[in-house]
């Protein structure tokens, strides 16, 4: 087998020209033949300017190289695309698949003979474990790490839970200009994800609960100093992989290890994209994630992480108690311990070194859980005959029975408009209806479903309401959110026949999402839809590409021909 610089030589119809260009060219960088004549570690480079997130990953890859060269391989470093949440248009989901292909394909094309992926806000870990697992080359995951908590008037403040709610309070008005400028510049005090449990930190989660990362890797700060040791270490282990050939995501990622994740994302109360992130991640293998057992677990594994928006801990807390491997040592019988890791450890030997540490209340017992039930529930029913999700650990425990009538806005421009209306017609009682927010619809499925509460009402102290949508929600939002409603309206579902008025029945004990109007009427409505058309924004390029292949959220969200199996 070919390693090193033979590895995927450029086709000139001359393999030893081809290597002998090869050489020639690399030389040009200042390489001696000795570095040329080790095993290779690729290393991505996903820094930005645009990309707060990633801030620190010029001084990842530092240490990456070092652990790497330490250990007698040749680290090369390769840029791949960098998606910032904040910054990306129409939304970051949008460019997911776009940066899994990029970074799948540059892993491919040049020679490595192991690769470190360096990710965290929110898209980039799930793009590049599906790049990983498709082109499956031993890789090492190495998490930017959460930022630091901020300080406001004596309060820790953590992004974006935070953000949500004291902009909520300057919606309503309890917060001045003056205040909320004040409070824009305390959020996000450093480099590094959000210290919160949202996506990046779900999916940082995951990725370890998965074996793909280090141990503790999910939840070092990202300025610490730990980081980069981590870093150094992830190098070594790349280096060592480089060498064995080996372990490949495909050996790593079993049924035991999808199902250990999916125990995780529930006991940390995580973010309702991972489950769309997990499923594309398990659609690139044989295996599969099914929402029904998925389910099945939410009811069986409690919320023991005690951090927002489902309790009131930050990141940096959950690691000084010691990270995902003393939450798996609290789960116990749960996860499956035999499950392997990169490091050749197995997660029985993570959890036998997890820290003790007396005192801290930030992950819980199963004896004393922050939630008895898991933080994601999956509903069916007329309105979602594919299912549909709420974090159920971040809603109000009044409303997850709870019947309304709808006040429905045609798409995320129709609510932008109208929802601070004076004239619009809603109660505290209603369900407000987001539709043409899906994959195709908006496109790109934003992090819409979070609607805010219209202006009227949050300024005489309405806090949620239930909120339902084909749309995605940030996981660091709290609140009574129905989302990923599948099928989407915009390729004919349900949603797209509810009437303002109607009546809709959430269940969440019954894992029921209902529209309370008949069948035969709901037939009429279907009949007088329009048909589907290719929307304008969608006539060329990648908008052409991700409207014609893009699946459904209980597909995760992939284009179609991505799968493992192909279209």
């Amino acid at each position: 087998m070919a390693e090193g610089l033979r590895k995927g030589l450029t086709s000139y119809g001359d393999a030893g020209f081809s290597l002998f260009l090869r050489k020639a060219f690399i030389k040009a960088m200042g390489y001696s033949d000795d570095a040329l004549n080790r095993p290779i570690v690729g290393i991505t480079n996903t820094y930005s300017d645009y990309n707060p997130c990633h801030g620190n990953v010029p001084q990842i890859i530092e240490a990456v190289k070092r652990g790497v060269m330490l250990s007698g391989a040749m680290p090369f470093v390769f840029p791949t695309i960098s998606i910032a949440e904040s910054f990306a248009h129409p939304t970051s989901m949008y460019l997911r698949n776009l940066m899994a292909m990029d970074t799948e394909e540059m892993i491919r094309a040049q020679p490595m003979d192991s690769v470190v992926v360096i990710g965290g806000c929110d898209k980039t870990l799930p793009a590049q474990i599906m790049a990983a697992l498709s082109a499956d080359l031993p890789t090492v995951v190495i998490p930017v790490g959460p930022m630091v908590v901020g300080h406001h008037k004596g309060e820790v403040l953590g992004a974006c839970t935070d953000c949500r709610r004291l902009w909520g309070k300057y919606r309503a008005g309890e917060i001045d200009d003056v205040e909320i400028e004040a409070v824009n510049g305390r959020l996000a005090p450093s480099v590094g994800t959000c210290m919160v449990m949202g996506t990046a930190s779900t999916m940082a989660c995951v990725t370890e609960a998965l074996g793909l990362s280090l141990p503790m890797s999910a939840t070092i700060p990202a300025p610490h100093a730990e980081r980069f040791r981590s870093a150094e270490a992830s190098g070594r282990v790349a280096a060592a992989m480089a060498k064995s050939k080996g372990p490949k995501p495909s050996e790593i990622l079993t049924p035991s290890s999808f199902r250990n994740a999916q125990i995780v994302m529930q006991a940390i109360g995580g973010s309702t994209n991972g489950l769309i992130h997990l499923t594309a991640i398990a659609n690139r293998s044989p295996h599969k994630i099914d929402l029904q057992a998925f389910d099945k677990l939410g009811r069986e594994v409690p919320v023991l992480v005690d951090l927002k928006p489902s309790g009131e801990h930050y990141m940096e807390h959950f690691h000084h108690a010691g990270g995902v491997p003393k939450l798996m040592a609290q789960l116990g019988d749960l996860i499956d311990l035999d499950a392997k890791t990169i490091t050749g450890q197995t997660l029985r030997e993570v959890v036998e070194d997890a820290e003790d540490v007396p005192g801290q209340d930030a992950i819980r017992p199963r004896t004393n859980p922050i939630k008895s039930e898991g933080a994601m529930a999956i509903l069916h029913g007329n309105l979602a005959p594919r299912g549909a999700v709420i974090k159920q650990s971040a809603a109000s425990p009044k409303l997850l029975q709870h019947t309304g009538r709808a006040v429905v806005f045609e798409s995320v421009e129709d609510m932008t408009l109208r929802v601070d209306d004076p004239a619009l017609d809603v109660s505290a009682d209603d369900v407000l209806v987001l539709r043409n927010a899906g994959p195709k619809g908006a496109p790109g499925m934003p992090e819409a479903g979070y609607l805010p509460i219209p202006k009227k009402l949050a300024r005489t102290g309405v806090k949620d309401m239930v909120r339902i949508s084909d749309a995605r929600m940030s996981g660091t939002a709290f609140g009574t959110i129905v989302l990923h409603i599948t099928p989407e309206s915009a390729v004919g579902g349900p949603l797209a026949l509810v009437r303002n008025g109607d009546m809709i029945r959430l269940d969440v004990a019954r894992r029921s999402i209902d529209l309370l109007v008949d069948a035969a009427e709901l037939e009429k409505r279907r009949a007088a839809l329009a048909p589907a058309m290719t929307p304008g924004w969608a006539k060329r390029g990648y908008a052409h590409l991700f409207n014609e292949t893009i699946l459904q959220a209980d597909e995760g969200c992939d284009f179609d021909f991505m799968r493992a199996k192909g279209k």
